[in-house]
């Protein structure tokens, strides 16, 4: 009996040393709850002398030089994507390769123990959030959260801004693999209707449904897709919805308890304020980069519930 207890003891010990490891190489993801993904202003404040936090401002380079987080530092997504660009048969901020990525991440400061936070400077919740997947992405996940209701959040709790730049520093991240969070359209393909995963369609209902316009030339959805726009897990104050309201949104669209949501957008960055979300639940995500241009340029079948008009 001793001796079974010492091997159950054993046991139930490493279990706990693993997770610590998968946790801090950042393959725990989707354990993470609502509590590490999302901060409060209040618990930021606390931290803003903690020397291995790393706050990332997104959105406006003008807004942000009239006032962010004291120690913020401006960050755009093309220091952490491919760059955008005019050519519509050119793939626009898709996920850079491991090292080009580890290597960006690094000239933002960011190190193995860091302590990482974003946020939005006015409404730009889906590029934060695209960040932040990104951070997970890279490995990082358990050591990133977004400030939820961003710098207006910040500012309405009474806490200061300042016009000051931090000094520039540089990071160190040891190489990992990414964790599994990117999928192409041939694993989509592959898992359209499939039991245990839901596809998502996050852009507006006008685009989902067709017909075609100047913005979406191709109109309808990827087939077996489900439309929940990107905004709807947030209010009117860009605030996360409470977790009943979450789960009642995507338990209407059809998302059952233990799936797998899949979702894209237009271009892969609307779809991560979605999956943002559906993580805040527990559920296991990943995102379709290429998203409906991707689709679209390889000339793939889609489902449209209207007709254009003649």
């Amino acid at each position: 009996m001793r001796n079974r207890f010492g091997t159950l003891m054993r046991s139930a010990l490493f279990a706990l040393a693993l997770h610590a490891i998968l946790a801090d190489r950042g393959e725990a993801q989707n354990t993470l709850g609502r509590a590490d993904l999302l901060v409060t202003s209040e618990w930021l404040a606390t931290q803003l002398q903690n020397p291995k936090l790393v706050l990332l401002h997104v959105g406006q380079k003008d807004e942000y030089d009239a006032g962010h987080i004291p120690g913020a530092r401006f960050l755009q997504l093309r220091d952490i994507s491919t760059p955008p660009t005019r050519d519509t048969t050119v793939l626009a901020l898709e996920m850079p390769g491991v090292d080009d990525l580890r290597q960006r991440l690094e000239r933002l400061g960011i190190s193995d123990d860091s302590r990482i936070v974003i946020y939005y400077g006015n409404d730009w919740v889906s590029p934060s959030t695209r960040a932040l997947l990104t951070l997970q992405y890279a490995g990082l996940g358990a050591r990133a959260s977004l400030l939820d209701g961003g710098l207006p959040a910040w500012k309405k709790t009474g806490h200061p801004v300042t016009t000051e730049v931090p000094a520039a520093r540089t990071g160190t991240l040891s190489a990992r693999a990414p964790v599994p969070l990117i999928v192409d359209a041939d694993w989509v393909k592959g898992h359209v209707r499939t039991s245990g995963y839901t596809i998502v369609d996050a852009r507006n209902t006008i685009f989902y449904d067709g017909p075609p316009s100047e913005h979406a030339p191709k109109p309808g959805h990827i087939p077996g897709s489900v439309n929940i726009v990107f905004e709807s897990p947030w209010d009117e104050n860009n605030q996360l919805l409470p977790e009943p309201r979450l789960r009642e949104l995507f338990t209407k669209a059809g998302v059952k308890p233990n799936d797998t949501i899949v979702a894209y957008c237009h271009i892969g960055q609307q779809a991560t304020a979605l999956l943002f979300a559906a993580q805040t639940l527990g559920y296991d995500v990943k995102l379709y980069d290429g998203s409906f241009q991707d689709w679209s340029l390889r000339g793939l079948a889609v489902e449209s519930s209207r007709k254009a008009d003649k």
